[in-house]
């Protein structure tokens, strides 16, 4: 699990919660902010390009467009895959012998 310092990040639950399941549960505290380690600001860069000359005519016409775009994103792995190496992420995970994907801070 990779948590910010979101105020719900937090919480004695959580704590409790990670504490009673250590055996499996791993938890990678990220910075503030850190946008360079998000996959998904890279996503975001692709659809505001896709968006660069739009006008919507409404806010249900905003999001049709968002969702489509969205979707051509998704069947086009490659894209979203090109949002990973800058964030030093990889792909899959194991706690034994193969790297979660979190890069070490």
């Amino acid at each position: 699990m990779v948590l910010g310092i979101l105020n719900v990040h937090l919480v004695k639950e959580l704590a409790d919660f990670a504490e009673e399941h250590q055996d499996w549960l791993q938890i990678f505290q990220m910075p503030s902010y850190a946008p360079e380690l998000n996959p998904a600001e890279g996503i975001w860069s692709l659809l505001k390009r896709h968006l660069a000359d739009f006008a919507a005519a409404d806010l249900t016409h905003l999001t049709r467009v968002i969702k489509r775009k969205l979707k051509k994103i998704q069947y086009r792995p490659h894209l979203a895959d090109g949002c990973l190496p800058p964030t030093g992420l990889t792909m899959g995970c194991s706690r034994v012998g193969v790297s979660c994907g979190v890069p070490a801070l």
